[in-house]
């Protein structure tokens, strides 16, 4: 039994076996490019022991909510009182700037709890206007997870500013588009594989409008 043991460990080593399943469960993973150990010299033991360790890390995480806070919003109607902050507060909410255009998208950045983040689904809740007014929702959302292209560019307070800093980021991973039910409750958008987010950053990009203001803009809450 020992020799067996022995044989399919060596089988398991030299095939690569544990990378191809990290690589191919979180494709994220494939910008790891050297594995280093100082302490060991044989490369594959290194590589097994890396990812076997990295796999069972990742698939051992405890669920829980890993946005820490907002970075930026492509727009804000009227800052603070209607700031992205506001999405992570109850009873308050985010508001666009109006457009003509219902195509218009939006964006929203928020920074995660850790750099090293393995995300299975996102929620959002839509908020209805006052009496009478309709739900200002976007009709797709689409989300996006990477990692700055420099650090000191986010030495910046992009609310405060009111800049959108979709262009300080390199996207990894980008989801496909998810219809968004007009309805004023949590809507959970699970995401076809989980991802590892690599940076720690991820972009809600809400695309279309479907209600007015009473200035005859479209808008999204």
């Amino acid at each position: 039994m020992y020799y067996l043991c022995m044989y399919l460990l060596a089988a398991v080593v030299s095939n690569e076996l544990c990378k191809q399943l990290c690589m191919r469960t979180f494709p994220q993973l494939a910008t790891i490019t050297r594995v280093v150990e100082p302490s060991h010299d044989n490369s594959g033991k290194t590589d097994h022991r890396a990812y076997a360790s990295l796999l069972r890390a990742i698939t051992a995480f405890p669920l829980t909510s890993c946005i820490a806070n907002p970075v930026s919003a492509s727009s804000t109607s009227d800052n603070p009182a209607e700031s992205i902050w506001n999405t992570l507060r109850r009873g308050f909410y985010w508001s666009s700037k109006g457009s003509d255009d219902p195509e218009t998208p939006e964006t929203l950045i928020y920074n995660l709890s850790a750099n090293f983040c393995v995300v299975t689904e996102i929620n959002l809740h839509l908020r209805k206007g006052w009496s009478g007014y309709p739900i200002y929702s976007s009709r797709f959302v689409r989300f996006r997870m990477g990692h700055p292209k420099s650090w000191k560019d986010l030495n910046y307070d992009f609310i405060e500013a009111q800049e959108c800093a979709d262009d300080k980021f390199i996207w990894t991973y980008t989801s496909p588009m998810f219809p968004v039910a007009q309805e004023k409750c949590l809507q959970t958008f699970n995401l076809p594989a989980p991802v590892v987010c690599i940076g720690g950053y991820l972009q809600i990009e809400l695309l279309g409008r479907v209600a007015k203001g009473c200035d005859d803009k479209y808008y999204v809450w």
